[in-house]
């Protein structure tokens, strides 16, 4: 079965909203191993009502287009995308795939799409931000799978 990526609608909400915390639960699982327990409380207290209200603000707002990809009539992802003009560069700013079509090229669909539409609006570069934790393995590879490369980055964290 194809899939096809189509804009953003508020009709998607709910789909994409329920996608997006069945595709992050093992990210989640997987910081709160690596990050100190305090620290972690104090950033996701309840992570799935904090990614609730984050995917729904990305997908209302005007400045950050969002796509869909659809395998049939199940919405199996989406994409949402920041322009930073000034730098020239386009950011995969949010994008999950459920986890029952993870596997099946959705996410390198909607990674080709959004580069294609970053490269159209004039921007000359494009970024995507993942963990470095287990839970984000697959991210990662994919990213990498599709020309991304990486610039370590070291951060760290202290509860006061």
């Amino acid at each position: 079965m194809d899939i096809q990526i189509e804009p953003y609608s508020v009709h998607h909400l709910d789909a994409v909203i329920r996608l997006a915390l069945r595709a992050w639960a093992p990210v989640f699982e997987s910081l709160q191993q690596v990050m100190s327990p305090d620290v972690y409380r104090h950033f996701y207290p309840d992570w799935r009502i904090n990614q609730q209200e984050a995917v729904a603000d990305v997908c209302a707002a005007q400045d950050t287009p969002v796509w869909v990809a659809l395998r049939g009539e199940a919405v199996a992802g989406f994409a949402a995308v920041k322009l930073h003009s000034q730098a020239g560069m386009g950011e995969i700013y949010m994008i999950a795939v459920d986890p029952d079509f993870q596997g099946q090229g959705i996410g390198s669909a909607l990674i080709e799409f959004t580069l294609a539409w970053i490269k159209e609006a004039g921007m000359s570069v494009a970024m995507v931000e993942t963990g470095g934790d287990p839970g984000h393995a697959p991210a990662r590879h994919t990213y990498e799978k599709l020309g991304f490369g990486l610039l370590p980055v070291a951060r760290y964290f202290k509860r006061l």
